[in-house]
């Protein structure tokens, strides 16, 4: 070929090459585009935490929920995950409409009872939470609540900021907790882990759930089973709640049950708020029925200032803050990662509540 048909040739062959780089890049591009998932903006109110943002932003792009109410036309058609965190953002009906591609809401944390989780399936969408990862920081609340409430510790720092005097009046004399009695009531995953925990106090522990443990279970933390309920209230220096919260739970400590437990008995809850009736639980603690409360869980929460429960000097209450730890948190925004991640490569995600 001579010089000047070479030269031709590649003037025509030129363009084409760029075409197929672009075209070449566009697809590459669109290969690897990371998903859009909606969630409540990173760092506001509500929201998962600014410094887990790397956590997510490596696998997914982020539509705030803010943005995403002023510009539905722009992403409805690209969201692919919702993921929930506490209860700024709501995955109701009337989001799950404009979501048309929509595959998977993922919970941050165990309680799914602010999801409507048949209604969001009838969708074709999958509902994840994140279990086991919650297990330990919530046990360590609850013994923490236990022992604050037992020994007065708020008391004893309330009085170290403003004394006038030197001596601790009679009031602040606190409980033991080595010894005495631990009603667990919900022995699942956590309940064993706070048994765990209680007998490295030498409690002597009992537990009611709906299914015994296994004797070898029972023995490895020293824990005797309660047929019912009642009998356990009434042993206990100190009631711990740890169940899920169900139409079955739903109020399951109430008047009856608080005049059940001993007058210088502690309830402590660290389920959901609403499985304790708490007006009857600021009647009981008004009037003596019981010696003290310690919640990390209300309803609403948090409690409005000047809430009954907030003006009782013999109750801790905790703006539920039992998963509230670094390492917890970390752990629960990579599992909220790993089961959205499941479900968009069509792979069977590893918490899937079913219902």
């Amino acid at each position: 070929m001579s010089g000047s048909h070479k030269t031709l040739h590649l003037l025509f062959r030129v363009p084409l090459l760029l075409r197929r780089g672009i075209q070449q890049n566009a697809f590459t591009h669109r290969t690897m585009e990371k998903p859009y998932i909606l969630a409540t903006a990173l760092g506001a109110p509500g929201g998962i935490y600014q410094v887990f943002a790397p956590v997510i932003e490596k696998h997914f792009t982020i539509v705030p929920n803010e943005e995403f109410v002023q510009n539905r036309e722009l992403f409805a058609d690209k969201i692919r995950a919702v993921f929930v965190w506490g209860g700024a953002l709501k995955a109701d009906r009337s989001l799950l409409l404009l979501l048309p591609n929509l595959k998977v809401v993922v919970n941050g944390g165990v309680g799914v009872d602010h999801l409507d989780i048949p209604m969001i399936n009838s969708f074709g969408v999958k509902v994840c939470n994140t279990p086991h990862v919650v297990d330990n920081a919530t046990a360590d609340i609850g013994m923490a609540l236990l022992l604050a409430s037992a020994r007065k510790l708020l008391y004893g720092h309330n009085f170290s900021l403003t004394h006038e005097g030197q001596d601790l009046p009679e009031s602040s004399m606190g409980t033991d907790v080595s010894g005495a009695t631990l009603g667990i009531i919900g022995m699942g995953r956590i309940g064993y882990k706070v048994a765990k925990r209680a007998q490295g106090f030498e409690m002597k522990i009992l537990y009611h759930n709906r299914n015994r443990r296994k004797a070898e279970e029972e023995r490895a933390v020293g824990a005797r089973y309660c047929e019912t309920m009642d009998e356990l209230l009434r042993e206990s220096d100190f009631v711990m709640v740890v169940v899920n919260l169900s139409p079955q739970t739903h109020k399951l400590i109430g008047a009856k049950e608080l005049a059940m437990m001993k007058p210088t008995g502690t309830l402590i809850n660290i389920s959901r708020g609403l499985v304790v009736d708490q007006d009857a639980l600021v009647d009981a603690l008004q009037r003596g029925v019981i010696q003290a409360a310690a919640l990390d869980v209300t309803y609403p929460e948090p409690l409005p200032r000047g809430h009954p429960l907030l003006e009782l000097p013999n109750v801790i209450v905790l703006p539920h803050m039992g998963t509230h730890t670094v390492e917890t948190s970390q752990v629960m925004v990579e599992r909220m990662v790993t089961n959205a991640l499941a479900v968009l490569s069509g792979a069977q995600p590893p918490d899937e509540v079913k219902v």
